[in-house]
C-alpha cells in the first residue's frame, strides 16, 4: 500500500472512531459546517412542533360552506345545546381553533346550529343553537346530539367561526359513515369529524384552521 493510500486509510479510521464515541461533533468534525442564521430560516425545518400546536393541524384552511336557510343571529352563550329529556344520541364535539401555521387562537367565537334527531330545525326559538368562545389554548368543547337527516341532506352541524378582527368562516361538520354522505354534494373529506364511541354516546373532534397566520 502506497504512502498516500495509507494516509487516507488512517484518516478514515480516525473519523469513523470519532463518529462512534456518542459525543456530538461540532463544526467540520460533524461532516458539515453550521448553517448561517439566514440559511436556517430559509431551509431548515424546526426540530420540534410549535408550542401549543395541534398534532392534527394540516396547515390548510378549513373549507367554507354555505350558511343555509336556517341561521339565526343572537344565539345563547353556553357549552351545551342539550335540553333535559331531549331525544337523540349525545355527542361531545371538541377541538382547537388554529392559524395556518398551527398556532392556537383564543377568544374565537364559535356559533353552532343544527337540526334535532328528527331532522327538524327550531326556527321559532333557539333550541339546538348556541355559541361559545375558545379558551386560552384555542380549545372548545360543545355538548350536543347527533343531528338527524332530512330530504337532500346528510347529518351535519353548522358553525360560524369568528376570530376578532377577521372574516367569519362559515362551514359545516359531518359524521363519517353517515348513510347519505355519498349523496350529499356538500360533504367534503376535510370537514369530516373524527368520531368514536364514548360513555353515554359519542365523542367527536375537529380542528378549525383559519386562513391567516
Amino acid at each position: 500500500m502506497g504512502r498516500a493510500a495509507k494516509l487516507a486509510f488512517l484518516l478514515a479510521s480516525v473519523v469513523g472512531l470519532a463518529g462512534c464515541t456518542g459525543s456530538t461533533p461540532t463544526g467540520s468534525q460533524a461532516g458539515f459546517s453550521a448553517p448561517s442564521p439566514a440559511a436556517s430560516t430559509a431551509s431548515v425545518a424546526p426540530s420540534a412542533p410549535v408550542p401549543g400546536a395541534s398534532a392534527r393541524c394540516s396547515g390548510q384552511p378549513t373549507p367554507a360552506e354555505t350558511e343555509g336557510p336556517y341561521f339565526k343571529a343572537g344565539s345563547p352563550e353556553g357549552t351545551s345545546l342539550v335540553d333535559s329529556g331531549m331525544p337523540g344520541t349525545r355527542v361531545i364535539v371538541s377541538g382547537t381553533v388554529l392559524t395556518l401555521d398551527c398556532r392556537p387562537l383564543s377568544g374565537v367565537v364559535l356559533d353552532f346550529w343544527q337540526a334535532d334527531a328528527s331532522g327538524v330545525y327550531d326556527n321559532a326559538g333557539y333550541r339546538l343553537r348556541g355559541h361559545l368562545t375558545s379558551d386560552s389554548d384555542g380549545r372548545y368543547s360543545l355538548q350536543t346530539i347527533v343531528p338527524g337527516e332530512y330530504p337532500g341532506r346528510t347529518q351535519h352541524i353548522h358553525v360560524k367561526v369568528e376570530a376578532p378582527g377577521r372574516p367569519v368562516l362559515t362551514t359545516q361538520l359531518y359524521l363519517p359513515g353517515s348513510a347519505r354522505n355519498p349523496q350529499d354534494p356538500l360533504v367534503k373529506p376535510e370537514l369530516l369529524m373524527q368520531v368514536v364511541d364514548a360513555a353515554g354516546g359519542k365523542a367527536a373532534t375537529f380542528d378549525f384552521v383559519l386562513n391567516f397566520r
